[in-house]
């Protein structure tokens, strides 16, 4: 695009949709429900709008047109965070199968998927309740309230096990971390 041009093309922009911003903003409020998500859907379409002005025809509604990229903006968000949280459940889904399949294998060395074996077989030889919180907050990414949650104790135990069972996992795997080159070889 030439430079001469572009003051040209956002005066055109600025004449056809500045007039409709209110409108604009109060129908992204009525569709997210929430005054920040609204900014971010209204800026998001905006910036739709700008990048494909040079299709848009001279003469048409701006405003039916922005309130279409609009309501397109939020659906496409919508279904994007839909399809988020639909792989996030899966994750969750499979770390807590592996989680149980641990848990049910009562101390015995069980593959935790993104650990190494000697990793593995050191949250097996945890003590349970320690073992169940680590893999509850490390693995699987729960707050110490939700893991607080799923096995039935304060948030306090949680924090204590937790620390407790990381030291245990500590002091056992010092020698597979030094030789594997995680932490420095003490002097």
């Amino acid at each position: 695009m030439h430079a001469d041009l572009a003051p040209t093309r956002r005066a055109a922009f600025e004449a056809a949709v500045c007039p409709h911003l209110p409108e604009l903003r109060r129908a992204a409020r009525r569709l997210t429900r929430c005054d920040a998500t609204a900014e971010d859907v209204l800026q998001e379409s905006l910036t739709r709008a700008w990048r494909y002005w040079d299709g848009f025809d001279a003469g048409s509604n701006a405003r039916a047109w922005m309130h279409r990229i609009v309501h397109n903006t939020f659906v496409n968000g919508w279904r994007r965070a839909r399809r988020e949280q639909r792989t996030l459940g899966d994750l969750q889904r499979t770390r807590r199968a592996q989680f149980e399949l641990a848990r049910a294998d009562h101390g015995r060395s069980v593959p935790v998927e993104g650990v190494g074996d000697e990793v593995s077989v050191a949250l097996a030889e945890l003590p349970e309740e320690f073992r169940e919180v680590v893999l509850l907050v490390d693995l699987q990414g729960l707050s110490y309230r939700d893991a607080a949650t799923h096995i039935g104790r304060p948030v306090g135990t949680v924090m204590s096990r937790l620390h407790r069972g990381r030291r245990r996992l500590s002091s056992v795997l010092r020698a597979y971390a030094e030789a594997e080159g995680y932490v420095r070889v003490a002097a």
